[in-house]
């Protein structure tokens, strides 16, 4: 626990800066951790002898990220195109001998799918009008969820959620992380609208039933990293943050969290 501290106190260091001046400086943030987990994601399937093509995954997380960023008009080409190229590629490898080949292509494309685009909605929720406060407002009950069902789960989780997917996540957990987000998303709105410089008419309910989803469904991308995880016999997708795991073990509830956040904002707030 200790250690998992000490690292989110490096991150937040690193981190606010770059969310608050937002531009270059959120996507290197953001960038580094959704290519990094791009990466992290080619070498759980490798494990278990499936063959993604790293450089278009990679590379193709990197080109929509960077399009949706600072070019949203090209982030549709873009994206086409790499799906393009990874069928070429795979139908190359199979004409090679590759059995699994069209099986590679699906991982290949899911990678560039979900990490690249549907990852993609971090940008698009900074990009938004007053986007650091929207941004903040949706990460921090999406962080604070996760603590709360980091802790109370430890603490009192008797009652197993997900055993064959995430053994150590519990109800009791989860209850503990909807609640948390409740609390913090209505909160948040409180404090930034009364004493802070976010100037909108969302409600301090609204923000509340936005922590409710921000503590509820997140848990499903935890859990869908913890199902390739297991695909690939792995415990952590990789060791590059001590205490937290790998780039994808972070970013896993992030990605939920900034497509609902970004929905839920366009459709009932700005």
């Amino acid at each position: 626990m200790r250690r998992r501290l000490i690292t989110a106190l490096g991150l937040a260091f690193i981190g606010l800066p770059a969310i608050i001046l937002g531009g270059i400086f959120y996507y290197l943030l953001m960038g580094t951790f959704l290519i990094g987990a791009a990466w992290e994601y080619v070498h759980m399937f490798r494990a278990v002898k499936f063959e993604p093509q790293i450089h278009i995954t990679v590379g193709g997380v990197a080109l929509v990220t960077l399009s949706r960023m600072f070019l949203p008009e090209f982030a549709m080409p873009v994206f086409a195109a790499t799906i393009l190229v990874a069928l070429t590629y795979h139908l190359i490898a199979y004409e090679r001998g590759r059995e699994q080949a069209a099986l590679d292509f699906c991982i290949t494309v899911g990678g560039v799918v979900y990490i690249g685009w549907v990852g993609s909605y971090l940008f698009d929720l900074r990009n938004l009008p007053q986007g650091g406060w929207w941004f903040m407002l949706v990460m921090f009950c999406v962080w604070l969820g996760d603590s709360g069902a980091y802790s109370i789960g430890r603490a009192y989780g008797r009652h197993k959620m997900a055993p064959r997917l995430s053994p150590k996540k519990s109800w009791e957990g989860y209850i503990a992380s909807v609640f948390t987000g409740l609390f913090a998303g209505g909160f948040y709105v409180y404090v930034y609208t009364t004493f802070g410089s976010l100037h909108s008419d969302i409600t301090i309910w609204q923000g509340a039933v936005l922590g409710l989803l921000l503590g509820a469904l997140p848990t499903l991308g935890d859990l869908g990293e913890s199902m390739f995880k297991r695909q690939s016999g792995l415990k952590d997708s990789s060791d590059v943050i001590p205490g937290h795991g790998g780039f994808f073990d972070r970013v896993d509830s992030w990605i939920w969290g900034a497509a609902i956040g970004y929905y839920f904002l366009i459709w009932f707030i700005i």
